[in-house]
C-alpha cells in the first residue's frame, strides 16, 4: 500500500473526529465528537460481553461500533430528536455517505462488510451493538445530570418513545434500559419542567 492511502484515511478519520454530536461531554462545556463516542461504544461493548459472558463475537462487536457512525463523515450527524424532516432523510444521506466512502477506499473490504451488515443488524452483534448505541447516551447524560435534556427540552416520554423499540432488538441490553427508566422516573429534575399550562 502506497503512503498516500494512509494519509487519506487518516484524513476522514480526522474529519471523523470534527464530527460533533448533540450530546454534552460529561464535565466540559462542549459538544462530544463521533470519535469519543464510538470508542466509548467499542470499549463498552467489550465491557458488558466479557463480564457478563455473552458468548458474543468481541472483534466483530468493537468493529461494529468503531464503524457504525463513521458514515457521518459525509451525512452529518441526526439528533435524535430533530425534525421529522431531517430524520426521515437520515437512511438516504447515510446509504450515499456509505457509498462514497467505499468509492475512495476500495481496498478496504471489511470496512465496508461491517458497515453494511451493522446497518442490516445482520447478526446478534450488530444489534447489540445497535441497542447499546441507544442506551449509552442516556446514560452520558444522566451522568452529566440531564444538561442535554434541558438544553434541548427532552423528556423522558421523548426518551421512551425513541428507544424503546430500538433498544428491544438486543434481549442482552433491554433489561439495562428498563432499570435506567427505573432510575431516571426517580429523580424528575433531570428533565426540563413543564411551563405553566402545557399539557
Amino acid at each position: 500500500m502506497e503512503l498516500g492511502r494512509i494519509f487519506a484515511f487518516m484524513g476522514l478519520l480526522s474529519q471523523f473526529q470534527r464530527i460533533d454530536r448533540q450530546i454534552m461531554r460529561h464535565g466540559e462545556d462542549r459538544l462530544e465528537n463521533d470519535a469519543e463516542h464510538s470508542y466509548q461504544l467499542a470499549m463498552a461493548a467489550w465491557y458488558i460481553n466479557d463480564s457478563e459472558q455473552l458468548g458474543l463475537d468481541a472483534s466483530r462487536l468493537v468493529r461494529y461500533a468503531l464503524a457504525h457512525d463513521l458514515v457521518e463523515v459525509y451525512a452529518g450527524d441526526t439528533f435524535a430528536y430533530a425534525s421529522a424532516e431531517e430524520r426521515a432523510s437520515k437512511e438516504t444521506r447515510e446509504a450515499a455517505a456509505a457509498e462514497r466512502i467505499a468509492r475512495e477506499f476500495p481496498e478496504f473490504s471489511d470496512l465496508h462488510a461491517i458497515i453494511h451488515e451493522y446497518e442490516s443488524r445482520a447478526n446478534r452483534e450488530a444489534r447489540f451493538v445497535y441497542a447499546l448505541d441507544k442506551l449509552l447516551p442516556v446514560i452520558s447524560i444522566y451522568l452529566d445530570e440531564g444538561r442535554t435534556w434541558h438544553l434541548n427540552g427532552v423528556t423522558l416520554q421523548m426518551i421512551r418513545d425513541h428507544k424503546t423499540e430500538k433498544i428491544a432488538l438486543s434481549p442482552e441490553v433491554e433489561p439495562y434500559f428498563a432499570e435506567l427508566v427505573s432510575v431516571l422516573e426517580s429523580q424528575p429534575s433531570l428533565f426540563p419542567r413543564k411551563l405553566d399550562g402545557a399539557s
